[in-house]
C-alpha cells in the first residue's frame, strides 16, 4: 500500500500563490503516476493535475493551465502543486492520489490511493 500525506494547504489571497507537498511512502515509484485532485461540499472531486514519475510529463485541467504547475522529487518521493495566481474559485480541499499504471487518466476511480486532503481557501 502507498501512504500519501499532503501539506502546505491554508488561507491565501487572490492573486497570491502555494505551494502543497505530498509526502509518498515506498520504495520506488518509477511505475506510477502521481496527482492532485480538488473537491469542495456538494459537489465531485475534479481533477487538477498530474505527473509520470518516470520521465514527468505532465497534463493539467483547463482551469489551472498556466497558473499551477506540478513536479516531483524523485530521491525525496515528494510531489508538489505550485499555485499561483490563485483565484477564490480555487478553494477547496487538495488531495494527492497515486496509480499504478502508464496511462495519466484524469477520473478519480483510476487511483487507488490517496491522502487525507489539505484545505486551501483563496480570500477576495
Amino acid at each position: 500500500q502507498v501512504q500519501l500525506v499532503e501539506s502546505g494547504g491554508g488561507l491565501v489571497q487572490a492573486g497570491g500563490s502555494l505551494r502543497l507537498s505530498c509526502a509518498a511512502s515506498g520504495r520506488t515509484f518509477n511505475s506510477y503516476i502521481m496527482a492532485w485532485f480538488r473537491q469542495v461540499p456538494g459537489k465531485e472531486r475534479e481533477f487538477v493535475a498530474c505527473i509520470r514519475w518516470s520521465g514527468g510529463s505532465t497534463a493539467y485541467a483547463d482551469s489551472v493551465k498556466g497558473r499551477f504547475t506540478i513536479s516531483r522529487d524523485n530521491a525525496k518521493n515528494m510531489v508538489y502543486l505550485q499555485m499561483n495566481s490563485l483565484q477564490v474559485e480555487d478553494t477547496a480541499v487538495y488531495y494527492c492520489a497515486a496509480r499504478r499504471g502508464e496511462v495519466m487518466l484524469t477520473t478519480t476511480n483510476g487511483y487507488a490511493d490517496w491522502g487525507q486532503g489539505t484545505q486551501v481557501t483563496v480570500s477576495s
